[in-house]
């Protein structure tokens, strides 16, 4: 089992920038791919980005491609989302996802984090 805890949510304007930060633990992090998802109100939780166990391969939804970034730190157990140029459509809660193995291509998460808002004002 692993447990996520996001953090690094908040408010900010159109065209700025947040970084979101999710810790692990419970499983050895270097052993399986990590994701972000959001959930805008009334909309179905969405795919958001993803990054293989080694951090060799990513996954971005075309929605956020070339405006966000995902990173991890194997040695602090951390998975990063650096978002910029946001809008106001990226408003929603951010999840942080655990994949059950390396590669997000193989099944789907199987550990969410209770989510962090971002709220992006026009």
């Amino acid at each position: 089992q692993v447990q996520l805890v996001e953090s690094g949510g908040g408010l900010v304007q159109a065209g700025g920038s947040l970084r979101l930060s999710c810790a692990a633990s419970g499983r050895t992090f270097s052993s399986y791919a990590m994701g972000w998802f959001r959930q805008a109100p009334g909309k179905e939780r969405e795919f958001v980005t993803a990054i293989s166990w080694s951090g060799g391969n990513r996954y971005y939804a075309d929605s956020v491609k070339g405006r966000c970034t995902i990173s991890r730190d194997n040695a602090k157990n951390t998975v990063y989302l650096q978002m910029n140029s946001l809008k106001p459509e990226d408003t929603a809660v951010y999840y942080c996802a655990a994949y059950s193995g390396k590669y997000y291509y193989t099944g789907g998460p199987s550990n969410w984090g209770q989510g962090t808002q971002v709220t992006v004002s026009s």
